[in-house]
């Protein structure tokens, strides 16, 4: 017997159906003790089974993306705010028309970042183009946290130039959707940012940092850290957008300060152009 369980088994339907019940009928979740224990969520809830659903949330992405022959990634991160070229402007139209200050500075804001998200689907096209005539163990991936804007980019430009691409996303108290990009069977959705930041890095090659808030630069500085404690192998960490990641974090500081040493600052490079972010890679793994 090789353990597989069989989806059609009629205990797991019987059990499912009794979950799906209870959620129609507005019940709140109650232990019972006559339930199979992986269809039981009041006892998967519990404060005792939180490793196993760690495990649940290390084991679920990756055999899926086993299964999709996806073994390394390039990771992009970067603002879920930044929107297209088109949206943003037809949000800049309506706030003109509207007259509202605050809507029309926002508006603008959105326009000044648009080329960020164009450059990011541009660069998920070529990362995607690339790996299409290679072997699979030389194949890229793009993948990302899954949201709208930039993450939304990246997966955008991987569909347009037909290949796959995968979605990380997490749980908020402000739902975030997985955006209509990624590859059917790759969106994946976390509890706990610690499995998810693990599942970043266990395929990463590469990371891209668009501009962004505290999301990007807690997994920029995740990144820099492992790397810098040598906890996983150096990969290529590209800051794209100079002006933006030169205004926001002065890392000469921390080596005027003796924080890090001067050899770190080797850890990432800035670009300004997709072409520059993907022969930053190129060159670092010779391809």
């Amino acid at each position: 017997m090789d353990g597989t369980l069989n989806p059609h088994d009629k205990n797991l339907s019987e059990a499912w159906e009794t979950l799906k019940a209870q959620h129609d009928n507005g019940d709140g979740l109650r232990p019972q003790s006559n339930r199979l224990a992986f269809a039981d969520p009041e006892f998967l809830m519990r404060r005792e089974t939180r490793g196993i659903r760690f495990q649940l949330e290390m084991l679920k992405p990756d055999l899926a993306q086993q299964d999709h022959g996806i073994e390394h990634t390039v990771v992009v991160f970067g603002s879920a705010r930044f929107r297209s070229q088109d949206t943003a402007q037809a949000e800049l139209d309506k706030a003109q028309a509207s007259g509202d200050a605050q809507a029309l500075q926002r508006a603008q804001t959105l326009v000044r970042n648009a080329h960020f998200y164009e450059q990011a689907r541009q660069l998920g096209s070529i990362i995607t183009r690339y790996s299409m005539d290679q072997h699979a163990e030389h194949k890229l991936f793009v993948c990302t946290g899954g949201g709208p804007g930039i993450m939304e980019a990246a997966n955008r430009g991987a569909h347009e130039a037909g290949g796959i691409s995968v979605g990380l996303n997490i749980a908020l108290p402000h739902e975030q959707n997985p955006n209509p990009y990624i590859t059917d069977g790759l969106s994946f959705k976390f509890h706990y940012f610690a499995l998810r930041k693990m599942h970043f890095m266990m395929r990463a090659k590469a990371l891209v940092a668009f501009p962004g808030g505290f999301g990007t630069l807690d997994e920029l500085f995740e990144t820099l850290t492992l790397i810098q404690c040598k906890k996983v192998k150096p990969v290529p960490i590209v800051l794209f957008g100079s002006d933006y990641w030169k205004r926001l974090f002065n890392p000469e500081v921390l080596v005027e300060e003796g924080a890090i040493a001067a050899e770190d600052l080797k850890l990432f490079k800035y670009v300004d152009s997709v072409d520059d972010a993907w022969n930053v890679i190129r060159a670092f793994y010779q391809l």
